[in-house]
């Protein structure tokens, strides 16, 4: 008689983290007692593609930002930078040197990479995938949407204006690539407008519970650290497969709130899992540290907004 073979299981922590949850509990660790209300949708507007990816025009919608050394630290390992927040949607030609930062975010500080910025925009990728034949070419500009916290200024301020930017340079079909949790959710907003208007897209992203939470038609799911959701680090070949899943999500989800999970691990030991916000695993000193940091930043960031608005 043949041996059954033992059922093997993963580490019940090798899971896609829940953000809505975890930022929830870290925020009333701190002594937030006003949880954050996350967009929610039943209905997911969908728009199928009007022409082969041969013939299309890609679109490429961050939320990272042009380095400006006036605005501080934004290196590798470098806090959270409420300084280099930026408060309206810009565009950037792409033929121009880039060197887009994240440190203005909430990304994964411990575990993301943030020097390498192929692994939150994927323009490289995008680069040969036209020279293929796969797609017909990028637009002169990518577009950058900021992260905001109110639902009502992404979708009826930001949300316009990058639509109008599109229209301006003539383009088909959209990526989008999100960094923090609150990214996730403005990049799902403005996916479901794109729809709307006309514009499939695809939101490359690691917060799964938040992009499916919000509503969008299309997910590529890449379980990474927050901040490098379209490839590991030093790794060409996961640029292109994630990129090429994308674009196959264009081509062929049947129908809104299509989700794939990219096939790539970021590590054999998913305890890096655990780290992100998690005040379980901080003394009463650091928690302390970070209640003072959030608080200045918020501070910041509000003095930004308010010069911003009055510009």
């Amino acid at each position: 008689m043949a041996q059954t073979s033992e059922l093997t299981f993963a580490p019940e922590m090798d899971q896609p983290i829940r953000y809505i949850e975890r930022t929830r509990n870290y925020y009333l660790g701190l002594g937030y007692d006003n949880p954050y209300v996350w967009a929610h949708y039943i209905k997911v507007p969908f728009t199928r593609l009007q022409k082969p990816l041969s013939q299309s025009v890609l679109g490429l919608i961050t939320t990272a930002v042009q380095f400006d050394p006036s605005k501080g630290d934004q290196g590798p390992g470098a806090p959270y930078n409420a300084a280099a927040k930026f408060y309206e949607p810009y565009k950037t030609p792409i033929n121009q040197k880039q060197d887009l930062r994240i440190a203005h975010v909430g990304i994964d500080r411990k575990n993301a990479n943030m020097e390498e910025s192929a692994c939150w925009f994927p323009l490289a990728a995008a680069r040969r995938v036209v020279e293929m034949g796969r797609l017909q070419m990028v637009s002169p500009n990518f577009y950058g949407l900021p992260t905001n916290r109110s639902q009502r200024h992404t979708l009826e301020i930001d949300a316009p204006i990058i639509l109008k930017m599109l229209r301006a340079d003539n383009v088909d079909v959209a990526i989008l690539i999100p960094n923090c949790p609150i990214c996730h959710q403005s990049q799902s907003l403005l996916a479901r407008y794109l729809e709307e208007a006309g514009i499939p897209t695809v939101v490359m992203g690691a917060a799964k519970d938040i992009v499916e939470y919000c509503g969008v038609p299309r997910f590529l799911f890449s379980d990474f650290p927050l901040g490098n959701a379209a490839a590991r680090p030093n790794d060409p070949a996961s640029q292109d497969l994630n990129f090429e899943l994308a674009l196959r999500l264009l081509e062929s989800a049947p129908a809104p709130r299509t989700t794939v999970q990219s096939p790539l691990v970021w590590s054999q030991d998913p305890a890096w899992k655990l780290d992100y916000y998690n005040l379980e695993n901080l003394s009463e000193q650091e928690v302390a540290r970070l209640r003072d940091e959030a608080e200045k930043a918020r501070v910041t960031a509000r003095e930004l907004r308010m010069k911003s608005v009055g510009a």
